[in-house]
């Protein structure tokens, strides 16, 4: 690997986005990929295809902006300020493609809240302040800059349907099992004050399963975008990785799927 990431170790925090996979939002636009051209033409297939424009092979996907490893852009809970709608401010007229790259990658804080208590189904565990501030007391106190990251370890229950329910539907639609960490209010402004513009989670969703607006708006109406639907942070370090995410560059979008990694420097 070239310098400046030499002697470093690339580790993909990305889902896989497959039809089988519950990698959109329950209730929202499904995720579909359907062959568009093939090398030939096949009309008698369970699923027919065709050859309409030459021998090569290319699909078509229907995708909703917040599919798989994806983060939001402030517009996609903060309406725009000339609106007169709740929660309208400046923020709301920060598209996807008004967020600078250099936000979506910085030095990696990566915060384990995969020990907190069992709550009812149908919520989530809140993350305290505490969790934060104790983490400081052993790493270092946050800084702009830095990208915290919270590591529940939730990616695993992201499989093939139907197991693969247990990532959200079981959650949010049929609330028969408890949900993801996630961090309150107070958090957040607590990551705002430290100067922390971008937040991660390895969960669907940075906002809790009983209650997810709020966090949302405080997060993205300060200044910070938050990449959702990660996956493998229990392979970073709680400092020392790098991160990045490189978002599809969408035009006025209020979310943009896409890749994340990290280099890892091992000592």
């Amino acid at each position: 690997m070239n310098a400046p990431f030499a002697g470093s170790r690339l580790v993909d925090l990305s889902l896989v986005v497959a039809e089988d996979r519950p990698c959109w939002w329950p209730a929202h636009v499904p995720y579909q990929q359907k062959t568009f051209n093939y090398f030939e033409s096949r009309p008698r297939d369970v699923q027919p295809v065709l050859s309409r424009a030459g021998a090569y092979h290319t699909r078509v996907l229907s995708i909703d902006e917040h599919t798989g490893t994806h983060f939001d852009a402030p517009t996609h809970f903060i309406p725009p300020p000339d609106s007169e709608l709740p929660n309208a401010g400046p923020m709301g007229d920060v598209w996807v493609d008004d967020v600078p790259l250099d936000q979506l990658m910085g030095p990696a804080a990566v915060i384990d809240v995969s020990g907190l208590p069992a709550v009812e189904p149908g919520t989530s565990p809140v993350i305290a302040p505490s969790v934060v501030r104790d983490w400081e007391a052993q790493q270092g106190e946050l800084a702009a800059g830095d990208v915290v990251l919270f590591s529940s370890g939730w990616d695993e229950r992201y499989k093939p349907m139907p197991e693969g329910g247990a990532y959200a539907e079981d959650v949010l639609v049929h609330r028969t099992s408890s949900g993801w960490p996630a961090p309150g209010v107070e958090v957040m402004q607590l990551l705002l004050e430290r100067g922390v513009r971008c937040v991660g989670t390895d969960g669907p969703t940075m906002g809790p399963a009983h209650d997810g607006v709020p966090v949302h708006v405080h997060g993205l109406a300060g200044g910070a975008v938050f990449v959702e639907g990660l996956a493998r942070l229990s392979e970073l370090p709680p400092r020392g990785a790098w991160f990045c995410f490189a978002p599809v560059k969408l035009g006025h979008g209020t979310g943009a799927p896409g890749r994340a990694f990290a280099f890892v420097r091992d000592e």
